[in-house]
């Protein structure tokens, strides 16, 4: 039984009933279903066939809904793609176009207003660079100096450019609406930039008196800026390293995962490390040497999850692919009970009173190394704090509350317990018992 929690993205690689049931036997904990492919329809369906599975295997398991954010995206391009050259001109006009290798358009007409002279437009995650001469009324004339292929809908990155593009668009309130009809159990908003996108989150989820927790995505500069506030008004974090690697130096990531990581243990909220864990595993049965060094590192950090994207939704090998995490995952928390604290940092500092007693708990299980911890939680907040002094004993987690039980599935070490309400600590210890 492994601790690090296990979230796989839900696609055309694993949407049949058989391999959904492979993935959860393997040790998924969280499906996430990414807003921004597939129609309602399609994650309908699958809501379905997961709660099904996991009702039949009696196993807590989460789902996840990722809101698409304003995502900027070329327009069509003509026959679906095209080459830029080193050294060409390309023209980004405001109105729609069908894109040639002279002149493209893209679904942010206001791009046209925000960036300025000398900022980069990175296109398909930074694969291909242009970078803006000249501005016009309606257009704005950009060099290409990283030639390559573009085609329909790749997106752009615009590191250099502060935009005004809201980060709740019209698409993420339906898909909202949608989440909260279909009681998802968490709720993903991409492109956090600043505390206020979170209360805005918030105050939607609190009008519909909706308990999904909010889980926020860094993945631009803006976030690292007010990062500590961000935390504090997440119910989990997620690393996304992939746009984050294209907004700013790709050198600076891995310094930014493990602070992000060590701030989440600080204020007690699970952290989840996404983008590229085992990348090669889309196209192959067995991942790189570098990638599996990844992954290890992550959880030697004390992330809480790591999380599966193209490799499970479009791989070839999704059920490869979650064994693989585990495996990493058997190997990596082996070697980090036998160093312990020497390669964390110290817990939370929120919370002086529960801080106290879930460390009391925590030394008391040290020192009769007892085989496990048990408690009882009404909304999840103790395992959520004691899981962050990363024990070396599961923690039995009791609760009356099912969504509760499945919103625990994110947090290390914890394995939910479905309970009636215990009335009293003797009721409780014999139901524990």
């Amino acid at each position: 039984m492994i601790k690090t929690k296990i979230v796989a993205t839900v696609g055309p690689g694993c949407n049949s009933e058989a391999v959904l049931a492979g993935m959860i036997d393997a040790g998924v904990n969280v499906f996430r279903l990414n807003f921004s492919h597939g129609s309602l329809d399609d994650h309908a369906e699958a809501v379905r066939r997961i709660r099904l599975l996991a009702g039949k295997k009696r196993a807590f398991v989460a789902i996840m809904g990722d809101l698409c954010g304003p995502k900027i995206r070329l327009g069509e391009i003509a026959d679906g793609k095209c080459e830029l050259r080193e050294g060409q001109t390309v023209l980004i006009q405001r109105q729609p176009v069908l894109g040639t290798p002279d002149r493209v358009s893209t679904n942010y007409p206001a791009l046209i207003d925000e960036v300025r002279e000398g900022h980069r437009v990175l296109i398909d995650d930074g694969n291909v660079l242009l970078r803006v001469q000249e501005k016009q009324p309606d257009a704005v004339v950009c060099l290409c100096e990283v030639a390559g292929t573009i085609s329909d809908r790749k997106g752009i990155n615009l590191p250099d450019s502060r935009l005004s593009t809201p980060t709740l668009t019209e698409k993420d309130r339906r898909d909202l609406q949608w989440a909260m009809e279909n009681d998802l159990d968490f709720i993903a908003l991409s492109f956090v930039r600043r505390p206020e996108d979170l209360e805005q989150l918030h105050d939607i989820l609190k009008g519909y008196q909706s308990d999904m927790k909010v889980v926020s995505k860094i993945e631009k500069p803006e976030a690292i800026e007010q990062l500590e506030k961000i935390i504090a008004l997440s119910d989990v974090v997620l690393v996304a390293r992939g746009d984050l690697g294209v907004e700013m130096e790709v050198c600076r990531v891995p310094l930014i995962q493990k602070e992000i990581t060590l701030l989440c243990r600080r204020q007690g909220k699970p952290v989840i490390i996404a983008t590229q864990m085992l990348q090669s595993m889309v196209d192959a049965p067995v991942p790189t040497r570098a990638e599996v060094s990844d992954v290890a590192n992550a959880i030697l950090d004390s992330t809480d999850a790591v999380m599966l994207s193209a490799e499970t939704s479009v791989g070839k090998y999704p059920l490869a692919a979650v064994r693989m995490i585990r495996k990493i995952a058997e190997q990596t928390e082996s070697f980090g009970q036998h160093y312990g604290d020497e390669l964390g940092a110290s817990g939370t500092s929120l919370f002086p009173v529960a801080k106290a007693v879930v460390r009391a708990a925590a030394l008391v299980a040290a020192d009769l190394n007892v085989p496990a911890v048990a408690l009882w939680t009404d909304h999840g907040d103790s395992p959520r704090l004691l899981c962050k002094l990363r024990l070396t004993q599961p923690i039995a987690a009791f609760t009356a509350d099912e969504r509760v039980c499945r919103q625990m599935a994110i947090l290390y070490g914890v394995f939910p317990v479905h309970r009636p309400q215990v009335l009293g600590l003797h009721s409780f210890m014999e139901q524990a018992d």
